[in-house]
């Protein structure tokens, strides 16, 4: 059974500059749901509030009914797993290690369980990185660092996955990848919500596209209807048109 989240009118500001204003979502069933917009729109912020790490927010941010604020942060992790943009280790860890940790939430003493083992070996399988397992973390390029914390988010058995660019220092064929899993786990039951800029990925893989421009929310609807050629030109600014394969398919080109 997925997670629920609702988002009541939500809104956030730095420095006095408003980055969220009044968003109200809410998130009831496993799907694949990808966040656009251009830079400054207020995705990543979102994100970091779904996720428990943003605090001083208007509005109301609800993970089952209750204020993500409110939860343990032990408890909400084992609903819920987050995948920043980038994430820098200072120690030598080696790459399953890193991916151990997202066993943490069900630690229950010293040393790691025939269990949490199994789940870091089945989420490394998942996204490519058991060849990755004893290498320094820190040597790893950033598109493999990048499926190694996946991996980590992945061995917490999450309900929501929350992902951050995960596919942004990926090469292509480990973009197709990832994407297609995510769009697997959705399917399997989880819900998974992704930012990105890649309006191709969006319209291939997503179940649900919600796009943001200067904080507040213009798009929500399927991935037909969010970058329909008109709403790509209001969210980003530029021309775009759908070509259509003869052999079924389709994808978004876009212009000045």
């Amino acid at each position: 059974m997925s997670v629920r989240y609702q988002l009541e009118r939500v809104g956030m500001r730095f420095d006095g500059a408003a980055v969220l204003q009044d968003v109200t979502l809410e998130f009831a069933r496993p799907e694949l749901v990808t966040l656009i917009g251009p830079n400054g729109a207020g995705k990543s912020t979102l994100l970091n509030i779904m996720a428990g790490l943003r605090r001083g927010f208007d509005g109301r941010c609800l993970l089952d009914g209750r204020p993500v604020l409110d939860w343990r942060r032990r408890e909400f992790a084992r609903k819920v797993a987050f995948v920043p943009q980038t994430l820098r280790f200072d120690f030598p860890f080696t790459a399953d290690e890193v991916v151990l940790m997202g066993r943490t939430p069900y630690a229950g003493g010293f040393f790691d369980s025939d269990e949490d083992w199994q789940a870091a070996r089945e989420a490394m399988q998942a996204t490519d990185t058991l060849a990755l397992a004893g290498r320094d973390f820190r040597s790893l390029s950033g598109g493999e660092r990048q499926r190694v914390m996946l991996a980590a988010a992945l061995a917490q058995r999450p309900r929501a996955l929350l992902l951050d660019e995960p596919a942004a220092f990926l090469d292509l064929h480990h973009q197709l990848m990832i994407y297609s899993l995510l769009r697997q786990l959705a399917r399997g039951g989880l819900l998974v919500i992704a930012v990105t800029h890649d309006v191709n990925l969006a319209a291939s893989y997503s179940d649900r596209v919600i796009a943001l421009r200067a904080g507040r929310v213009v798009a929500d609807a399927t991935p037909c209807d969010a970058l329909s050629a008109e709403r790509i030109r209001e969210v980003f600014g530029v021309n775009a048109e759908w070509l259509r394969r003869s052999g079924g398919g389709a994808w978004i080109a876009y212009g000045d």
